[in-house]
């Protein structure tokens, strides 16, 4: 019995403190980095391939300290390095992550915290915390491995593959932008327009904007409107999903990427909001960090209208070619400004 407890205890410390590390950095990372010294240092999007070893090695010196920690219960030296490990490799688990992998991040570290309370919970013997971090943990692993097949990533990959990159590439392209009342022209009339939501939307908060969007063309054009979903688009799973249902947008129209793909040659725009990664054609090239990575096809629509401040790279670090195709449109803003700008270009038009 005092074995089991110091297993527990040992796999509580491990997961729960590798959790908490690996949490800040994410954090970290989705902001783009971290104060040290009173100096803005910029989160890594990569990993160089020689981190790959001493991940694994620093799991098996975890393991070996809670076997340690069995053995001899009473030297409490050993808890604290094994503390100090895990903190550790919750760091470098993470901070090579980048790109469009970063919810699956999110999603397996919701999980892991689950699996701490559970393990907490076989400590003080409290069923309700081993049933309750039992749940979390096995929703959030399912959810994981959901993301994974659909992002065409296996978890292994996501945590341990080094794509050899570099820092993010610094845009030297040009792209004129456009204004509401030229996009306004190009949709006066179509037949079929698809919406491609993405974290910007979120940080604009411009969803209401978007719901009134789709609802004008549909009352003044007559125009089908459809919103092509992405599994990772945002930050966290299911994020467009949760924003768009917040502004009452009908759920038959939310449609996912698979499904919308085979349509999208047939629209006569595709309107891209602060999304970049997930409609980066570079993914189908086969290099790089989005290689193989499944994108909604919104370069095979008749035209492209993209929503975005600037023409600044993904999370990824990869120049967007759909930027500078001829037959697409930049408008340059924030997002909820520029709907509700292109509203009102509808409206007058």
């Amino acid at each position: 019995e005092l074995h089991v407890a110091w297993v527990a205890i040992g796999l509580s410390a491990l997961v729960g403190w590798m959790t908490l590390t690996g949490s800040l950095v994410a954090y970290a990372k989705l902001k783009g980095g971290f104060m040290i010294l009173g100096k803005w240092r910029k989160t890594p999007t990569w990993g160089p391939s020689w981190l790959n070893p001493i991940k694994a090695l620093s799991l098996i010196a975890a393991f070996a300290l809670i076997l340690m920690t069995i053995q001899t219960p009473s030297d409490l030296e050993l808890v604290w390095i094994l503390i100090a490990l895990s903190c550790v490799i919750g760091v470098i688990l993470v901070l090579p992550i980048g790109g469009a992998d970063m919810p699956v991040v999110v999603s397996l570290l919701n999980s892991l915290s689950g699996i701490a309370a559970a393990f907490t919970g076989f400590i003080i013997s409290n069923s309700v915390l081993i049933i309750a971090g039992s749940l979390v943990g096995a929703s959030g692993l399912i959810l994981t491995f959901i993301m994974c097949k659909a992002m065409n990533r296996r978890l292994v990959d996501v945590l341990f593959k080094s794509f050899g990159g570099t820092e993010k590439e610094s845009v030297t392209r040009t792209k004129v932008g456009s204004d509401p009342d030229e996009v306004a022209m190009i949709l006066d009339g179509a037949q079929k327009v698809i919406i491609v939501p993405g974290y910007g939307m979120a940080v604009s908060q411009c969803q209401h904007q978007v719901k009134e969007f789709a609802d004008l063309l549909e009352e003044k054009y007559g125009t089908e409107v459809k919103y092509a979903i992405h599994p990772v688009a945002g930050r966290m799973p299911g994020h467009m999903n949760v924003l768009l249902a917040e502004a009452n947008v009908p759920y038959e129209q939310l449609i996912e990427m698979d499904e919308i793909n085979p349509e999208l040659p047939e629209a006569d725009a595709a309107i891209v909001i602060g999304a970049n990664d997930t409609c980066n054609p570079v993914a189908r090239s086969g290099e790089g960090p989005l290689a193989g990575m499944p994108i909604i096809d919104a370069d095979n629509a008749r035209s492209v209208v993209i929503i975005k401040r600037s023409l600044s790279v993904g999370y990824a670090g990869v120049d967007n070619d759909l930027f500078y195709m001829d037959k697409t449109m930049m408008l340059f803003g924030d997002g909820k400004k520029m709907m509700t700008a292109l509203n009102t270009a509808i409206k007058e038009s």
